[in-house]
């Protein structure tokens, strides 16, 4: 039997900007009850971890505590209104994504933070059903309805992400298999045929964030921000719908 899914990318929620749509996203998942709910990861920006950052001007005033704040008030504003109409909630599912896993590198790094930094601040399992942590050094994957999701997919022995001018073409020649990602913030979608004459499904989904990054400059005219509706997924085939951020804006702001 056929399910549909909602696909949030990359949310990126911050201490220096507003949670507002997350309310907008919460109204939508009332709206749409979409039987699956699945967050592709960097839900959590974790600006006070970026190594990149450290001892620059822009990194003054960071606090993990913030950052840890600002996921816990986005997740709040997303999943507490649904779970106080008392409908049945969609199966929800969090993969764990580079920016949420800057913690386990900032543990690796130094060593005197465990006990005082974890994966278990971000409370995803108050939230989600199912939560999807790295594999080694990559993001974990999960097949749902024969869509295999990740944060991003890799190739090569390198580990490097799939990307490219046609990310999601590069993702259904590269694995076969009907695929949905995020983390580079574009979106793309592509269609292809195997050998067994099977429906191959690539998706890239863009970002749910509302805000320009001051790291990225003009690449933030290039990202797609939105949410993925994805309706009789069964055997890794689906119809899709990319529901942008300022439809979303349009409804419920």
């Amino acid at each position: 039997m056929s399910r549909s899914h909602l696909v949030i990318p990359d949310a990126h929620a911050h201490p220096d900007f507003d949670n507002d749509r997350f309310d907008w996203l919460s109204s939508l998942v009332r709206d749409l009850r979409p039987d699956v709910v699945v967050n592709l990861g960097d839900g959590a920006d974790m600006p006070s971890l970026c190594g990149y950052d450290k001892g620059k001007k822009s990194f003054h005033g960071r606090t993990y505590r913030k950052d840890i704040d600002a996921f816990l008030e986005s997740q709040d504003r997303l999943w507490s209104p649904l779970r106080r109409s008392k409908k049945k909630l969609p199966f929800s599912v969090y993969l764990i994504g580079n920016h949420e896993e800057r913690i386990g590198r900032a543990l690796e790094l130094q060593s005197e933070l465990e006990g005082t930094i974890s994966y278990g601040d971000l409370e995803l399992p108050r939230w989600y059903d199912q939560v999807v942590g790295y594999d080694g050094g990559s993001p974990g994957i999960v097949s749902i309805d024969g869509v295999d999701y990740a944060h991003y997919f890799i190739s090569g022995v390198m580990g490097r992400a799939i990307g490219g001018e046609h990310p999601a073409y590069s993702l259904v020649t590269k694995r076969l298999r009907s695929s949905t990602c995020g983390h580079v913030h574009t979106a793309d979608y592509c269609i292809r045929t195997d050998g067994a004459k099977r429906k191959v499904m690539g998706c890239v989904a863009g970002v749910y964030q509302d805000y320009r990054a001051g790291w990225a400059g003009g690449a933030n005219d290039l990202w797609w921000r939105g949410v993925i509706y994805k309706t009789h997924v069964e055997d890794g085939t689906y119809n899709i719908r990319f529901i942008s951020l300022d439809e979303i804006k349009k409804e419920y702001g």
